[in-house]
């Protein structure tokens, strides 16, 4: 699907704040508010726009840690990679999953309430699943940054 300079701008503003009205999104893309809808409608039928989410305080779901994990299975087939993906996408507990090439297979990304419900979740999702070589875990201190926006250019 080709991008016009309209479809952009409403995607530049729908990914900082997906709470603005039609008029508001009217002004970003210079059309009306009816014909900003339909742009939207389109874009999310064709996977442009592929969730409408909202970015939620860790801590006020009692979700404090989060840890980076770099994960490394035992041999890299096909059927292993696979499973592994479906096992990522149906644990809760990680919120981001990369399957990356370097060093390790998987990047993950995920949170706990503290190191005893970390260490369960290890037991559980790694040290159980006999396709894993190895993880290595880095405890996040400080979130700096959470975003999934895209630099958009027109």
């Amino acid at each position: 699907m080709e991008l016009d300079r309209a479809d952009l701008a409403l995607l530049e503003a729908v990914q900082h704040n997906n709470r603005l009205t039609s008029d508001e999104l009217a002004k970003h893309a210079h059309l009306s508010p009816t014909a900003c809808q339909r742009r939207l409608k389109r874009l999310r039928e064709e996977g442009i726009i592929e969730a409408d989410v909202s970015i939620v305080s860790p801590k006020a779901v009692g979700r404090q840690m989060t840890m980076i994990v770099l994960v490394s299975l035992e041999r890299e087939r096909a059927d292993i990679v696979d499973r592994f993906k479906s096992a990522i996408r149906k644990t809760r507990d990680v919120m981001i999953g990369y399957y990356v090439t370097g060093d390790a297979d998987f990047i993950l990304v995920v949170t706990a309430k503290d190191m005893e419900d970390y260490e369960q979740f290890t037991r559980r999702f790694f040290y159980e699943n006999h396709d894993i070589k190895g993880f290595k875990t880095m405890v996040v201190m400080d979130r700096v940054k959470a975003s999934f926006a895209f630099p958009i250019q027109e």
